[in-house]
């Protein structure tokens, strides 16, 4: 059940009209990387963690509820940065001159397209052309697209039922979202919209430490998923381009692996396919597990993390909540 409150959670101000930037801010309206964007994604990325990982999902649904109150303050923001457009672009069709709408009314960008000179003719023009629909089809308000006029879509949504994978997505997500923020700035001196844009950005980092943290309490996560990989390839380095090379703990020495682990580098990755008959014959280097100890441990894991699972669904029929829901789990099955 979600209940809208009218207030918002930070309250947007917006010290003039500026449609330039209002057509920026509907990055974080309806783009790639926008609020909504992020509210789809943790909201479907719940349902999978409903009943083996209860805390996850509250936590999911929690920030997705967050990002629809920040889905709010953009959009308001982008109608108070359009304040006047909307009625003058109901007045455009009117009786009066075009001379009477001078005066007052000049700082109005449809004021300008109409009695402004060249060049302030042509820089609207050009914007429009840019995105159409900004002016033309929402009379002021935000539109459900990019900057760049580009339909809000679902395959922005990333959800692949697994949480140390989901959760990893939702870091990046936080961390686009923050440097779109950081750009935005730049791009406005309004020190209202600005003010709302720090606490917007500053909530896309308190997000990033709650996702991290969810994911350290899922043991081990890494390989994100069950599989471990091929001993005989995930400590190999290739070396795929000529000229002057780049080493690293990305490359060289124990680097992210455990103790007694490292990285092996193939200088000639050319001739090293031709010696392992293309990688078929290739031994497990840089590592002490062998194929046999990693099958087992995928075994392992594969039960934990299907036990989980199926511990958690109940046989029969099921319900999705108990009212009142007392606790975090979800009910074990229909009431009779």
């Amino acid at each position: 059940m979600f209940h809208h409150a009218k207030e918002l959670q930070f309250n947007a101000r917006v010290t003039r009209p500026d449609p330039r930037f209002a057509r920026l801010l509907l990055e974080q309206f309806g783009g790639g990387n926008g609020e909504l964007k992020a509210a789809m994604q943790y909201f479907v990325q719940a349902f999978a963690a409903r009943r083996p990982y209860p805390d996850k999902y509250d936590l999911l649904m929690d920030i997705a509820t967050e990002e629809l109150s920040h889905l709010e303050i953009v959009g308001a923001t982008i109608t108070m940065l359009l304040d006047g457009v909307n009625g003058e672009l109901k007045d455009a069709a009117g009786v009066e001159p075009i001379s009477a709408l001078k005066g007052a009314a000049e700082a109005n960008p449809i004021t300008k397209l109409m009695s402004g000179g060249a060049g302030e003719k042509e820089g609207l023009i050009h914007e429009a052309l840019f995105n159409p629909q900004f002016l033309v089809m929402t009379g002021g308000s935000p539109a459900l697209t990019n900057s760049q006029g580009v339909p809000w879509q679902g395959s922005y949504v990333n959800a692949n039922g697994d949480l140390t994978v989901d959760l990893r997505s939702d870091i990046a997500a936080e961390s686009r979202a923050k440097i779109v923020y950081e750009y935005l700035m730049k791009f406005t001196d309004d020190p209202g919209v600005r003010d709302t844009l720090g606490f917007l950005m500053t909530r896309e980092i308190a997000h990033f430490q709650m996702f991290q943290a969810a994911l350290d309490t899922i043991q081990p996560n890494f390989p994100p998923g069950v599989l471990q990989g091929d001993p005989r390839h995930t400590h190999t380095y290739f070396n795929m381009s000529n000229g002057a090379d780049a080493r690293g703990p990305w490359n060289q020495g124990q680097g992210p692996w455990g103790q007694g682990e490292h990285w092996t580098y193939v200088e000639d990755p050319q001739q090293h396919v031709l010696e392992t008959k293309g990688e078929v014959e290739h031994k497990p280097e840089g590592t002490t597990h062998t194929v046999a100890e990693i099958q087992k441990k995928e075994a392992e894991l594969s039960r934990i993390r299907s036990g989980e699972v199926k511990a958690a669904t109940p046989s029969g029929a099921q319900q999705w909540s108990e009212y009142p829901q007392t606790s975090l789990a979800a009910p074990g099955s229909e009431p009779a």
